[in-house]
């Protein structure tokens, strides 16, 4: 009797303690940071087409911020660049700005009048980075698109550009070559990983392509290098890629994956590369798959890899889904979660 008393208290304990072991082992989550958007935000019923005609009345021009909850680059955006006057002045004064949440349920009748909700809408263009900035010009056309965070300095230069009417002379890579600091004498930083020329790039491989548009002189690229480059799990996903570096400003003969005799310069700006660094992923079908050009982290640009390199793209195609699916595989597995390192 006394035995199997202490047999069911063994496994009353033994039950009580399982869920809380398996939450313990269960990895954690850091880096999600709540944003207080500012309050002379617009606040809209989502009806573009008279937001542009409202804009335009008054002047200024309409701006779409996609934003998700928790999203660190969406606060950086608020807490970096707009709380800086000459940002925020510059910002209040040529346009209304209309924040929308890419997983949103408010309904949006966009530009051209069609009704979906938020999220739909987000997918409709093409979202896959918070902060996604588009700027409208009075006739509802998106002129400058921005995915993702950009320091305040280029995002003065974007700003302008927009504020400015620019888009009617110039391209903005036209305008940012003939704003931003001539790139110094030097060389890329080279890694092992890189593929060396000639870059035929049309020629098909088994591996997907990965294309490193870089500067010379480029602390970005610097910090690229030297902080996301170097990760052991990153080094792995890229030993799953035919890699290649570019400078963006160099006459570096190619052939793109479309099978084009091209430059590195002509070819960057026909891809509308805007920064340095940034880099495209393509599929081994040489279709462009996803691209970043922006400020992004060691958790998000392997991420990027993994999500083209394994083929998720095809079933999911919104990439911060698939963002959010990875983080809580990891923690399954008992591993930590940083989106900001």
């Amino acid at each position: 009797m006394r035995k199997n008393f202490l047999s069911e208290c063994c496994l009353l304990l033994w039950l009580l303690w399982l869920p809380i072991s398996a939450i313990q082992a269960e990895g954690r989550y850091f880096g999600a940071v709540e944003t207080v958007y500012p309050s002379w935000f617009k606040q809209s019923f989502l009806d573009l087409g008279e937001e542009v005609n409202d804009a335009a009345a008054e002047h200024r021009r309409l701006l779409i911020l996609f934003y998700q909850d928790g999203c660190p680059y969406c606060n950086l955006l608020v807490e970096r660049n707009l709380s800086q006057r000459e940002i925020a002045e510059r910002l209040r004064s040529s346009m209304n700005v209309v924040a929308i949440n890419m997983f949103g349920d408010r309904e949006v009748t966009g530009p051209d009048g069609n009704v979906s909700t938020e999220k739909e809408f987000a997918v409709q263009m093409r979202v896959q980075f918070t902060p996604t900035l588009l700027f409208f010009d009075e006739q509802g056309v998106v002129v400058l698109r921005l995915n993702g965070y950009l320091p305040p300095e280029q995002f003065k230069l974007a700003l302008d550009y927009v504020a400015g009417h620019r888009e009617q002379g110039l391209s903005y890579a036209e305008y940012l070559a003939a704003n931003q600091p001539a790139a110094s004498p030097g060389s890329l930083i080279s890694e092992d990983f890189h593929q060396d020329p000639p870059y035929l790039l049309h020629l098909r491989s088994a591996k997907p392509l990965a294309i490193f548009f870089e500067q010379k002189q480029c602390p970005d690229c610097e910090r690229l290098h030297r902080e996301v480059l170097q990760d052991d799990e990153i080094r792995l996903l890229l030993a799953g890629y035919d890699v290649v570096q570019l400078d963006m400003w160099s006459q570096t003969p190619l052939i793109s994956p479309s099978g084009e005799r091209t430059d590195a310069r002509s070819w960057a700006r026909h891809l509308k590369i805007n920064y340095a660094p940034s880099f495209i992923l393509f599929d081994t079908d040489g279709k462009e798959v996803i691209r970043s050009e922006a400020m992004f982290k060691r958790f998000h640009t392997a991420s990027m890899l993994d999500y083209c390199a394994s083929g998720a793209y095809r079933s999911e195609p919104s990439f911060q889904r698939y963002l959010s699916a990875r983080a809580e595989h990891i923690r399954e597995q008992g591993r930590d979660v940083d989106i900001w390192q």
